[in-house]
């Protein structure tokens, strides 16, 4: 009797983890295929380009992005900056004009989050004529030429551009290091696979560009904690795609350890669960109605965070049965993609021996579940994450 339930437990956890193995061989063999060639721009002109930037209580990091945006290359670009400064109690605004940005002020006690900052900013914005428009985070950093890379796509007619999001300090600890393994996972392999099959690549929330047309046409309504997953869906309901800028990148600061780190995996990861909970349903009766554009969302949307996706995959191997099979089937399609995904990120020998250290992240991923789904059954508001140099200053102190 005992071995009978083990043999079912087995097969459910295989069960429940073949559609996310599916979508990952799926995405790894697209990302390992050449890129697939961009829309070549047509440059009639200045192109307009407002960056928008939403930040809460972040004074001591908005110089990082702004000065990123004035290094850059602008070539054919006329560039303005715009800091959402969204219910801030410190100097975030006074630190950005200083940088060189304009400063847009909201606040708003009841609606709080990083979506309604994007919608109060694009909607002060869109009148003004802009062509297309650039997020990215207050902590972050972007590359010389991404700038270039994303109006090229933007003017070869591009709904949306996806550029590369990374980490910006992966040396400073095995967790940031086993992080920038997750995001080359996350953000380079899996838009890089999707735009090589010519689907819509996603939006991963940093580093993320709209034309005019498409956001007057799909406007910003996004509120959850995962705005950006809650606005793909959207965009691929009305039929719009979303291009991988694969020369193009943004660097965002991970905290490196403690209270940081768990806010940060807790919102994400509960807020996920919670689009599953609510669209999932909606986008597995449209696929069977026929709209084959939301198998692959859907596919995104089954596939649990890596690290509950392979406790399945090890709760299958345990089992007797054909569980085991698909568990084997499973665990060799995870380990081609993280190393795809080192390979197509420029990652290197110091990414891949930070795997070594996997089995420790993923016990500790299994122990942050129940706060997980806490978070995915309320209504997640938006929390600044503590960065790794405020970490050092405050272990610094004087107890």
């Amino acid at each position: 009797m005992i071995g009978f339930l083990f043999t079912c437990i087995g097969m459910a956890a295989a069960l429940a983890s073949l559609p996310g193995t599916l979508e990952l061989l799926l995405l790894t063999l697209g990302a390992a295929l050449p890129v697939r060639g961009r829309g070549k721009g047509r440059r009639t002109g200045t192109f307009r380009l407002a960056i928008v930037i939403p930040a809460h209580n972040e004074s001591q990091a908005v110089r990082i992005p702004v000065g990123s945006i004035q290094r850059a290359d602008k070539a054919g670009i006329q560039v303005e900056t715009v800091l959402v400064a969204d219910n801030c109690s410190d100097d975030t605004a006074d630190h950005a004009r200083s940088a060189g940005a304009r400063v847009l002020v909201r606040f708003n006690d009841q609606l709080r989050g990083k979506g309604y900052a994007l919608d109060h900013a694009f909607k002060i914005l869109q009148p003004e004529g802009y062509d297309g428009f650039l997020v990215i985070d207050a902590d972050s950093e972007i590359g010389s030429n991404t700038l270039t890379e994303i109006v090229t796509y933007l003017q070869g007619g591009a709904d949306a551009v996806q550029c590369r999001y990374l980490v910006r300090n992966p040396s400073e600890s095995v967790r940031t290091r086993l992080m920038n393994v997750a995001l080359m996972a996350f953000n380079v392999l899996r838009p890089r696979g999707r735009d090589r099959w010519g689907l819509s690549a996603g939006i991963n929330g940093n580093g993320f560009a709209l034309s005019a047309d498409t956001l007057d046409k799909v406007p910003y309504g996004a509120a959850s904690i995962v705005e950006d997953l809650e606005y793909h869906l959207d965009l691929v309901r009305a039929g719009r795609k979303v291009r991988f800028a694969n020369a193009a990148a943004v660097y965002g600061d991970m905290p490196v350890s403690g209270k940081g780190v768990k806010t940060q995996r807790t919102r994400w990861e509960g807020g996920r669960f919670r689009m599953l909970a609510e669209r999932g349903p909606s986008l597995a009766a449209e696929v069977l109605h026929g709209q084959v554009s939301f198998l692959e969302p859907l596919g995104d949307l089954l596939l649990l965070p890596l690290a509950f996706h392979v406790s399945l995959l090890m709760v299958s191997l345990v089992a007797d049965g054909p569980s085991r099979l698909i568990g084997l089937f499973g665990a060799a399609v995870v380990a081609l993609h993280l190393l795809v995904a080192i390979a197509v990120g420029g990652g290197g020998l110091s990414d891949l021996a930070a795997l070594a250290a996997a089995p420790f992240y993923v016990v500790w991923k299994l122990l942050m579940l129940p706060a997980v789904l806490r978070s995915s059954r309320g209504k997640t508001t938006w929390a600044r994450t503590e960065r790794s140099s405020e970490e050092r200053s405050s272990e610094d102190k004087p107890q």
